[in-house]
């Protein structure tokens, strides 16, 4: 009798014991929650790309007639601004890069301040363009409702200043002129790219590196990448577009374009607590896209290496 007991009492604690488990599992406190992408197009008004679990909003500046060296600059050239949201623990890690002109410039860096967000860099992506143009990148930290508010109201201080939103615009809105060889295009840049609107654009990420922002990891698809757009035909052709660069990388970079005729317009940051530091560096070249293209795989030549040891002299 005793003995029955005993077994009752032992299956009637596992049972329990196994519904208590299923019941009520064990959470991580410090486990990352996906984003709240209806409260982010709820909120903002507008809808944006999802890509691994983060969030991204593009609007392109079709009100904006921007020319450089007599080639139409596109959004699909580098003329949209973007927004991002990312994952945290604490809700949402916000980047972006504002295109603004110069009548904007002031009172959309004022509503940054306002939105208590910050100002991670200003600068230019060209130089000859006209109107001038410049792009602010913004981030923070916090809530997503909350930064989806503060992203919003920054996109709406453009809408006021420009008199309608930029997107509406039909100004850059066209296709331009492509005939490139993309085929051999590819074969020396040894990457694919996209077609959009007559610009054949490549991204290219930096796998090589873990990059973080407040240690939250900054994937491509927050803009850490290198990038070329193309547009034109053969012998006149134009390349624009965006080298990401460990320090130990600048110069060489460099070097490699001016040395293929390709022109440096601008060398900055677009973060400032990334580990590890990571510069970026804007170009633009005009003729032979053959020879564009040989530059541009040379000064591609000069990223991702590896490290030599110093061992074994």
């Amino acid at each position: 009798m005793l003995k029955v007991f005993l077994i009752a009492v032992l299956t009637f604690h596992t049972q329990h014991s196994f519904a208590q488990n299923k019941k009520t599992p064990v959470k991580n406190p410090d486990s990352i929650k996906g984003l709240d992408i209806a409260a982010i197009e709820r909120i903002t008004g507008r809808k944006g790309t999802l890509n691994t679990g983060e969030y991204k909003i593009t609007i392109p500046q079709n009100d904006l007639s921007v020319s450089v060296d007599n080639f139409k600059i596109i959004p699909a050239m580098g003329l949209g601004t973007w927004l991002a949201f990312t994952p945290t623990k604490a809700g949402a890690m916000l980047m972006g890069d504002i295109i603004v002109t110069e009548n904007d410039l002031k009172p959309v860096q004022q509503e940054v301040i306002m939105q208590g967000l910050t100002i991670t860099a200003i600068h230019n992506h060209f130089v000859r363009n006209h109107p001038n143009i410049m792009y602010m990148h913004v981030g923070g930290s916090g809530k997503t409702e909350v930064l989806a508010l503060k992203a919003k109201a920054i996109l709406n201080k453009v809408n006021a200043i420009r008199g309608a939103d930029p997107s509406s615009g039909t100004a850059s809105a066209e296709n331009v002129i492509n005939t490139l060889d993309t085929k051999q295009l590819d074969g020396i840049i040894r990457h694919k790219a996209e077609m959009n609107k007559g610009v054949y654009k490549y991204t290219i990420g930096r796998p090589d590196i873990q990059l973080t922002e407040h240690s939250t990891p900054v994937a491509t698809f927050l803009g850490f990448n290198t990038w070329a757009a193309f547009q034109g035909t053969p012998e006149n052709s134009a390349v624009a577009g965006d080298f990401a660069m460990l320090e130990n990388e600048v110069e060489h970079v460099i070097k490699a374009l001016i040395e293929n005729n390709i022109e440096v317009v601008a060398l900055h940051n677009h973060m400032i607590h990334e580990r590890p530091r990571i510069f970026f560096l804007h170009y633009w070249g005009t003729g032979n896209a053959e020879k564009l293209a040989r530059g541009l795989r040379a000064a591609l030549d000069q990223t991702g290496k590896k490290k030599k040891s110093s061992m074994g002299h």
